[in-house]
């Protein structure tokens, strides 16, 4: 066990008002499962970058080990997983990936085939057995969860518990929970280590934030008492000066001699005081937290004079030769908040698509009520390029709207005026859910919305969910979110 040190920390990208890194120090031991948390944007893979050294800062971090970046960056992907493995490990014995490959319940037959065959879920976990084989570094695990469905993270969760120490970013909370014993906390004007896993640390949160909003509430209250007084403060100057000026008081002209004395005493006491105050109020501001509110979302779903709002009988649906969907039928009437489960390949994107007529390759009946609205979010962001602007006016929805659900995401305004293709995949990903919740419908229907979503942010969609009890259908690998909202499961 070695300890990490970071002091004094100091990190700003080109061209951005505030930094995102100013002063920071905090350390944490190589022999802790860590969980990084924070809201999208505020540092968290930065943070990977200056520990991996790859890119420019101020202050020092101290270290005995070598960070292991996952993933690893992959420039041919048409080699094989054992190709990689030499490459990456060059010295590594392969009976060590053997190893690590069972315990991630992963075929070994399946490193020999060219990596790029393999369904992205398999990737992640090869790619993290060929890291875990070396013993001589410390890994930083980037949200390794985006491509695994419910199953496949409980294993890699349990996994990641089995293992000596890590530094991960995801947003899931149960993964979470199930593989970490401590908790680095990005927030807008520090950073937080605690011992525990993520629920003990929101618990910790909520009743710290609590505490923090009243001594704020206090503060604001004495601040405006200060500034009352300055403002009287003023006020009495600025008669000593007209006095002194010779400004008739009750018609009578006063003696500017014995004045000019007395009000140069009292213009100075009063100057005195002022100051005094503005200094209180200035310290008392400074001693405002920036707690991170959690605001609620808004979201109106319209009323449909019909139900059930989609009826599917009998739907078959395949990929060439390959059967994707098998005799499935539901209804989903108004109010139903539905997941669709199954593991990667199943058909959940296949059904999405269908019921939204982008796929017309299906056997058996779908009826959807007349005239029926929908708002949908598609998994791919690769689309959202340009202005931000001329994207919400394309889709149709209330901009002032989409800027507050947007804002209330914790998005920030500098990201209004710059173009799309430069917000990283989580920014992305609130954009396609601000034109959602803006979106008037009948039905939302949404593909894995929470990919590249922080935590803070999920649960506030969760709990606009639960408040409008809209009708939804979704696929989604959270488990907790999903058990949270959810009334109607499809099984694929």
């Amino acid at each position: 066990m070695s300890t990490i040190k970071i002091e004094n920390l100091s990190f700003s990208y080109h061209g951005y008002v505030k930094p995102i890194f100013e002063n920071v120090s905090f350390s944490f031991e190589t022999n802790w499962k860590i969980g990084l948390i924070g809201r999208n944007g505020i540092g968290k893979s930065t943070l990977f970058k200056l520990l991996l050294n790859e890119e420019t800062y101020q202050g020092k971090i101290i270290k005995d080990v070598e960070f292991i970046k996952f993933p690893p960056n992959i420039t041919d992907t048409s080699k094989s997983g054992i190709e990689l493995y030499k490459e990456l490990i060059p010295d590594g014995e392969e009976w060590k990936l053997f190893r690590e490959l069972s315990l991630l319940n992963v075929d070994e037959n399946l490193v020999y085939r060219e990596f790029e065959t393999l369904s992205k879920g398999e990737q992640t976990k090869i790619l993290l057995a060929i890291l875990f084989t070396r013993e001589d570094g410390f890994l930083l695990i980037d949200e390794p969860t985006n491509h695994l469905d419910m199953h496949g993270r409980k294993i890699v969760s349990e996994y990641l518990k089995s293992k000596k120490g890590f530094l991960l970013i995801s947003h899931d909370r149960d993964f979470l929970d199930g593989c970490i014993n401590h908790v680095i906390s990005i927030n807008r004007n520090s950073i937080d280590v605690q011992s525990g896993n993520f629920t003990s640390w929101y618990e910790n949160k909520l009743m710290k934030d609590q505490f923090e909003i009243s001594k704020n509430e206090k503060l604001r209250k004495d601040i405006k008492r200060l500034k009352e007084a300055a403002r009287q403060c003023q006020i009495w100057s600025d008669k000593i000066e007209n006095t002194k000026n010779g400004v008739k008081i009750s018609g009578v002209k006063p003696d500017k001699g014995y004045i000019g004395h007395k009000s140069a005493k009292m213009m100075k006491r009063s100057k005195n005081l002022e100051n005094r105050q503005n200094k209180a109020i200035e310290e008392k501001q400074n001693l405002l937290k920036d707690i991170e509110t959690k605001e609620n979302l808004l979201l109106h779903p319209l009323h449909h004079r019909k139900n059930p709002l989609i009826s599917v009988s009998d739907l078959s649906s395949y990929y060439g030769e390959k059967q994707i969907l098998s005799n499935v039928s539901f209804e989903i009437k108004q109010g139903d908040i539905v997941a669709i489960y199954g593991s990667n390949g199943s058909g959940k994107s296949t059904l999405i698509k269908i019921l939204l007529g982008l796929n017309h390759e299906y056997t058996g009946e779908i009826k959807l009520a007349s005239n029926l609205k929908i708002s949908y979010i598609p998994q791919d962001t690769s689309d959202l390029t340009g202005s931000l602007n001329e994207y919400i006016h394309k889709q149709d929805v209330d901009e002032t709207l989409c800027k507050t659900i947007l804002r209330k995401l914790d998005f920030s305004r500098e990201l209004f005026e710059m173009d799309m293709k430069n917000y990283s995949d989580g920014q992305k990903k609130k954009v396609l859910i601000a034109v959602s919740l803006s979106k008037p419908a009948h039905l939302f229907v949404w593909d894995e919305p929470l990919n590249y979503i922080d935590v803070i942010s999920r649960i506030q969609i969760e709990e606009i969910i639960r408040e409008a009890k809209p009708t939804l259908i979704f696929v989604e690998h959270d488990k907790r979110f999903v058990e949270n909202i959810i009334n109607k499961i499809i099984q694929l």
